[in-house]
């Protein structure tokens, strides 16, 4: 079923309250990933507020969709997408990388409920995913597996062994999510060494594969409903994003791939977010 105006309109005004709450708690931790993480935050808020099949108050709840973020460094947008899905209270978001505090700069499982793996290590996330999505389909299980990965992490092998294994056993109940944001630290990733086409490789491992702007909503949740209608393979969804999206001074800047604004580019981050959402909403003629 198609989303109304009025729910794209509200899915969008829930990404950019978690663009604000990833800088506010960037600035709070002062270290930290930022261009990848409000790339991302269309893609969280499509996922804890219209995709998953998940409960706040019962984070552990059998039947709930399993959804692994490999690239763990951009945890900062889990986290607000999580925290405004009530999760945990919106204040703890600015205890992120603190000591002792739930919210470590990788996802750590036994830390904070809601977590399904610890990440950290990049390669990892869709091994783990496609053991879930295996082991759901030996059990009889109907919850969905969904697995978030940056294109950078496309360079470690382990990586391709779980496109062998989940194309070999056809694991139509997951889907990967792809940042295609071309950015990894050390610089555009067709220069460090080059992805393309990575659909095509994808393709000859047996998996369905769509490509979609990362950044317009209803075009991701489509391609998510697609991927549920497949049922012979997996599905990659390619999700184009911009890294640093509604900052425009930072986007496509591989160079804020991991640090953090300091005290004074958070206030005028935030100004430019604030600003840029208006001008969306129409209140800047």
């Amino acid at each position: 079923m198609a989303l109304t105006e009025k729910e794209v309109l509200t899915l969008e005004a829930t990404a950019e309250k978690i663009r604000e709450t990833i800088i506010d708690m960037l600035v709070a931790a002062g270290s930290g990933h930022t261009a990848g993480p409000l790339g991302m935050a269309d893609i969280f808020a499509a996922f804890y507020f219209h995709i998953l099949v998940h409960d706040p108050k019962d984070p552990d709840w059998e039947n709930r969709d399993r959804l692994v973020l490999s690239n763990g460094h951009i945890t900062p947008v889990r986290y607000a997408a999580m925290a405004h899905a009530g999760y945990f209270p919106l204040e703890e978001c600015r205890t992120l990388r603190k000591l002792d505090s739930r919210l470590q700069g990788h996802p750590e499982r036994l830390r904070l409920p809601g977590l399904e793996t610890t990440s950290g290590p990049l390669g990892e996330g869709l091994s783990q995913a496609a053991g879930m999505a295996y082991a759901a389909r030996m059990d009889g299980k109907k919850h969905r597996v969904y697995c978030v990965m940056s294109d950078g992490e496309q360079e470690e092998g382990n990586i391709w062994e779980a496109v062998l294994f989940t194309g070999k056993h056809r694991l139509s109940n997951l889907t990967a999510v792809m940042d295609r944001n071309n950015i990894q630290i050390d610089g555009m990733t067709e220069d460090v060494m080059p992805l393309e086409p990575v659909a095509d490789k994808y393709r000859a491992f047996n998996w369905h594969v769509l490509e979609v702007n990362g950044n317009d909503i209803p075009a991701f949740i489509a391609a998510v409903e697609e991927a549920k209608a497949i049922y012979e393979k997996p599905t990659l969804i390619i999700a184009h994003t911009i890294p640093g999206k509604g900052v425009p001074e930072i986007e496509f800047d591989y160079t804020w791939h991991g640090k953090p604004p300091s005290k004074e580019e958070g206030r005028r981050f935030l100004k430019e977010l604030r600003t840029m959402k208006g001008r969306i909403r129409g209140e800047y003629a």
